[in-house]
């Protein structure tokens, strides 16, 4: 699979050809696909998935339902859901076929880069977390370097960079489900709202509300979670301590 940088000439085009190769099979056998998109929208570095969730659940009404969407701004899925999301997935009595989007880390010269794989998504791996893995196909964001507190990096990363990304991601989508509906002799209508305005809608901030120092969930490639209700882990302390004695 080839990897894209979303600064490249035709970057959402060639990404969606990609798509639509890997999606073919499922949408010609009447498979219903689903758009998993796993982050939080409280560390801009893991708000890859749920941004674009949002864009792309439009193309549940526009396609009939055969395409269907999880993990968006307002209902996110992360590591706090996801063992559910999984579960659930394993238990329906027809099994969809999954699109796992995720944002993740890498080399300083992969940043900005977006891959498709094959197989299951393996949530946690940035950050040394085990989850269950989960996804037919996966898209991965690359949104910042790893190897170094993650968790501050994906809290740190500029949204700009994100957002870039989302929209790559979501005309690379639209574009895919529009060729594979084309084959069957209709067309997709664009449905109000998707990529309508960017950037997206966000409140002003009187009406933000304050966020904690280290948000609720983070992913990168790799879902974890940070404790609700209490402050931040102190960072370690470089200097030996000495032992103490009675």
């Amino acid at each position: 699979m080839p990897r894209i940088h979303v600064d490249e000439e035709e970057a959402e085009l060639r990404l969606g050809r990609v798509l639509r190769d890997c999606l073919a099979e499922p949408w010609r056998q009447k498979q219903e696909i689903l758009f998993l998109c796993i982050g939080t929208d409280r560390s801009t570095g893991d708000a890859l998935g749920p941004l674009a969730g949002s864009q792309l659940a439009a193309l549940e009404g526009a396609t009939g339902g055969r395409v269907r969407v999880q993990g968006t701004l307002d209902a996110p899925v992360h590591a706090s859901n996801l063992h559910e999301v999984v579960r659930t997935l394993r238990e329906a009595p027809e099994r969809p076929y999954v699109v796992a989007i995720d944002a993740c880390l890498g080399r300083a010269e992969n940043v900005g880069c977006l891959t498709v794989r094959p197989g299951p998504l393996l949530p946690g791996t940035g950050v040394n977390k085990t989850l269950p893995p989960v996804g037919d196909l996966q898209v991965l964001g690359v949104v910042n370097v790893g190897g170094f507190m993650e968790y501050f990096v994906l809290q740190n990363t500029r949204l700009s960079a994100v957002m870039r990304m989302v929209e790559v991601v979501s005309v690379a989508t639209w574009h895919a489900i529009s060729w594979l509906a084309a084959e069957e002799g209709f067309t997709l209508q664009r449905p109000p709202g998707l990529l309508g305005a960017w950037p997206l809608p966000f409140r002003s901030p009187r009406d933000r509300r304050s966020n904690p120092v280290l948000p609720e969930s983070l992913s990168g490639a790799a879902v974890t979670r940070v404790a609700d209700g209490g402050p931040p882990p102190p960072p370690r302390s470089r200097r030996s301590r000495k032992p103490q004695h009675p």
